[in-house]
């Protein structure tokens, strides 16, 4: 009987759809968290209401791109590029988001991932393809 409670208990708790990345609430306030591009080169700007924020990394597809050394993730302004991707913080509460055309035949996913102390959010950009 016992073991059935510690097994109810923990299967209730780890089964709880409610929890949120991080230890702290949403201080960031993206905009937008997710856009669709066409598959011709296409850009987004989003806002954020929070300034204390960094870019923790870039995936396209799955594969992860972290930003280099020499980016100062605590500066209000940086660029960070790859072959098929821009994603540079213009300042404290402006996050812009470019893709080249997609020419490979199948949807591109880029997610930008951000950080702020705690919490961790992304915004997911879906581009169509040629």
């Amino acid at each position: 009987m016992l073991l059935t409670a510690v097994a109810l208990i923990f299967f209730s708790t780890a089964c709880d759809r409610t929890t949120k990345d991080g230890d702290w609430d949403d201080n960031i306030h993206l905009s937008v968290k997710t856009v669709n591009f066409n598959a011709n080169a296409d850009s987004v700007v989003v806002t954020t209401k929070g300034t204390w924020w960094w870019v923790s990394s870039v995936s396209v597809n799955g594969n992860y791109f972290n930003p280099t050394e020499d980016i100062d993730l605590e500066s209000d302004h940086y660029t960070f590029a790859k072959d098929c991707f821009v994603v540079e913080r213009k300042d404290s509460k402006t996050l812009f988001i470019k893709a080249a055309a997609n020419t490979t035949g199948s949807i591109r996913t880029i997610g930008v991932q951000l950080e702020a102390g705690d919490y961790f959010d992304a915004v997911t950009v879906t581009q169509a393809a040629r």
